[in-house]
């Protein structure tokens, strides 16, 4: 049998060490992800606020959910073909409804058990996440954007696979905080160290502060929600317009509308 010649034998041994450093760094990634996952205190959940709040796609009893669960496919197909993490939620003006859809969409991904999610609170002005589902953390949005608070003093966990950031004290400059460098490196962290496949920033309406304008660059897409019989054409005409210029758009969501298409 041929000898292999030492230095090729030296620089397969080098390749071997490579590829279990390689390895070993991979393990020690998921683990360190799966720990911060688990550190993070469980989302308990009234039954009574939950139905209150109208969100459906949590045990699917109720047939609204369909329409969420559609959507919730239609937005992982596009994420994951276009690898894209990270959607912001807004509307052209306040009472749309978008912090429901929101909600459904989170919950509804949230049965997908392959994908983890995050859902944050960014309505920094008027919060509406920590409220509809009846909770409080520990610390506030801005204490954890300014890079004052951790991760599990903020976010409450859901399952294995959906964590939502919540906020109970307002800001007034919130557009301010939302351009900053820290607030951008706080999320880069925060995205290293939970890995979620998708992020969901629910956001201020667009037409009355310039907080949407300040984070669109660092989202990778953006949902509209508007609200029938009160969103009118020129509203939705000028926030898609204006959302297709700096993002890209997944879609427009008809909120509140009282007809099927059966009737």
């Amino acid at each position: 049998m041929k000898q292999v010649p030492v230095p090729l034998q030296e620089a397969r041994r080098f390749q071997n060490s490579d590829r279990l450093t390689e390895q070993a760094i991979h393990a020690c990634t998921r683990l360190g992800r799966e720990i911060a996952w688990e550190n993070l205190s469980t989302l308990d959940l009234d039954p009574e606020r939950i139905l209150q709040s109208r969100i459906v796609t949590i045990d699917r009893s109720d047939p609204a959910h369909a329409p969420f669960d559609m959507m919730r496919t239609r937005v992982l197909q596009n994420l994951r073909q276009n690898n894209w993490t990270s959607v912001a939620i807004t509307s052209p003006t306040p009472a749309c409804g978008k912090s429901l859809v929101a909600l459904n969409l989170a919950f509804s991904l949230a049965h997908q058990k392959d994908c983890r999610t995050l859902l944050i609170d960014l309505n920094l002005k008027q919060p509406a996440i920590g409220e509809m589902l009846g909770v409080k953390a520990s610390a506030s949005m801005e204490a954890f954007l300014r890079g004052d608070a951790a991760t599990h003093n903020l976010f409450l966990r859901y399952g294995d696979n959906l964590a939502i950031g919540t906020n109970h004290q307002p800001v007034p400059f919130s557009a301010e905080l939302l351009q900053s460098l820290e607030t951008a490196r706080v999320l880069q962290d925060l995205q290293q160290k939970l890995e979620p496949d998708v992020i969901l920033f629910d956001m201020p309406s667009m037409l009355f502060n310039d907080d949407v304008t300040a984070f669109l660059p660092t989202v990778d897409c953006a949902i509209l929600v508007a609200a029938a019989e009160s969103s009118t054409l020129d509203e939705v005409d000028e926030c898609e317009r204006y959302l297709s210029e700096r993002t890209q758009v997944l879609g427009t969501v008809l909120n509140r509308c009282r007809y099927t298409c059966n009737q």
